[in-house]
């Protein structure tokens, strides 16, 4: 009697420990682990060309895991999948579940197809420390306040479950040599060399996830609470692209730091750290029950909103080239690394919406091309709440103001030197607000406004005065 195989589909779990399906896959004797890049299911939530790039690494990292043994397709999951099942004589199929709506919607279609086939299906949790629907207020409804979801919610609810050991045994169905498939999959940019300084600021792998991890619990967790708003301080654990493909989970990350917090009686900075975890879980409950998260203002007056259509502008904001230098540090790191700091996220999201009334769309779009961690439940929820319209929202009138907050964030430059070099010889004083130096002293920089750095494209007292004005005359509407 031959022995069952087990199909295991990986999707944002691209790694080895702590992987519920791979356990119970391995559990039950010969498994074929397989991964599909299914734009066609997809659509307009295709992965932008900076996810492709953490992807394409991301599953060689994982392939050698699985001793090569890991089969890449492209094209239609459920197609592929059948296929599969009936060429290996499949017995179960396992996934640890996805909540993106299309996925949603196309995982339930597949299970259907496979228990028509008497094949067995199982999905587990391997994403989220509580799944959306286990976090009710007391009339049975989601939350919709982040800090009674997480301390009333999250923390009242069963403690997220212990990371699980790597499978002693993966006996994999080999066949085709799977590097050479992901290379088939032209994840990478086939006409810029753009990805290759990303990559070089990054360690893409699940030895890099610990290693960071580790890092941060050993140095940046002992000052996270304030470290954490200055960019120019290593107080983040930038672990953001590394959970959200799953080369590290959730669980690892809290029960280290839980564990450090005992240990290094760090207990206040790891509460902090943690319910920017609960930030994340927040996230996802709000795509789940709002699957139009992407297209619409959850509140809905905002529908009104008199946004700009300045392509001008926009392409400056995209650029760098704004005149503002804290904004157009943090759009360069963007740029030039796939990531940006968190403070500096919601400035440059304040920047867009609010002194330059564009669409939080226009924002999130370029996100999600640019980020390793564009991530759907993320980057739309954060892009409404900065603009005022989500769940939990910035106050619309709570308006950053970039000067500001460069100069109480990044009081000596450090973080604006670095991405904005045009400006390094100018004075502190000034790094902030060029503008508004005297012509000797921008001469003595070597800095001609207009010519070696933009002048500032709008100006933030009116602009600011502008979106409250706009921002007034919106009316809720009837429903």
């Amino acid at each position: 009697m031959s022995e069952e195989i087990t199909l295991v589909w990986f999707r944002q779990d691209l790694r080895v420990t702590d992987n519920p399906a791979l356990r119970e896959a391995s559990s039950r004797g010969k498994i074929l682990p397989i991964y599909i890049l299914d734009d066609d299911n997809a659509g307009e939530e295709r992965m932008g060309a900076a996810s492709r790039v953490w992807l394409h690494f991301s599953l060689k990292d994982l392939t050698r895991s699985l001793n090569n043994n890991l089969q890449v397709f492209n094209g239609n999951a459920e197609k592929i999948i059948l296929k599969l099942v009936k060429k290996h004589h499949v017995s179960k199929v396992v996934w640890n579940r996805c909540y993106e709506p299309w996925r949603i919607k196309r995982d339930k279609k597949i299970k259907s197809k496979l228990e028509e086939l008497s094949i067995e299906v199982e999905s587990f949790n391997g994403s989220l420390l509580w799944e959306p629907w286990t976090i009710k207020n007391k009339q049975d409804k989601p939350y919709k306040v982040f800090t009674p979801f997480y301390r009333k919610g999250c923390l009242k609810a069963p403690s997220p479950r212990k990371p699980l050991r790597k499978p002693s045994s993966m006996r994999c169905v080999s066949e085709d040599n799977s590097l050479k498939s992901i290379d088939g999959l032209s994840l990478l940019p086939q006409s810029l060399d753009w990805h290759k300084g990303m990559c070089e600021h990054w360690e893409i792998s699940q030895q890099g996830a610990k290693s960071y991890l580790d890092d941060f619990l050993d140095d940046g967790i002992n000052d996270y609470k304030e470290g954490r708003n200055f960019p120019a301080k290593n107080n983040v654990s930038r672990l953001s692209p590394y959970l959200h493909f799953g080369l590290i989970s959730p669980h690892q990350v809290w029960h280290a730091a839980q564990s450090q917090s005992v240990a290094h009686k760090v207990e206040k900075q790891v509460d902090i750290f943690c319910s920017e975890l609960g930030w994340r879980e927040f996230s996802y409950q709000l795509l789940f029950y709002n699957p139009e998260l992407s297209k619409k203002n959850l509140q809905t007056k905002f529908n009104q909103f008199p946004w700009s259509k300045s392509k001008k502008n926009l392409h400056a904001w995209q650029k760098g080239l704004t005149g503002c230098p804290i904004v157009d540090a943090g759009m360069r790191e963007l740029w030039q690394t796939g990531y940006m700091h968190n403070r500096v996220r919601m400035i440059v999201g304040s920047f867009l919406v609010k002194n330059l009334m564009l669409h939080w769309r226009d924002g999130a779009a370029w996100f999600w091309d640019c980020l390793f961690d564009a991530d759907m439940a993320n980057n739309n929820a954060s892009w409404q709440w900065v603009a005022g319209c989500g769940a939990d929202a910035a106050p619309y009138f709570r308006i950053f103001n970039p000067v500001t907050q460069g100069e109480k964030f990044d009081e000596a430059g450090e973080y604006v030197r670095r991405y904005v070099p045009e400006l390094k010889s100018l004075p502190n004083k000034y790094i902030h607000k060029p503008w508004d130096a005297p012509k000797e002293v921008l001469s003595e920089s070597n800095i001609k406004l207009g010519k070696d750095y933009p002048n500032i494209i709008v100006d933030l007292k009116e602009s600011r005065q502008d979106a409250l004005n706009a921002f007034s005359s919106l009316k809720e509407e009837s429903k």
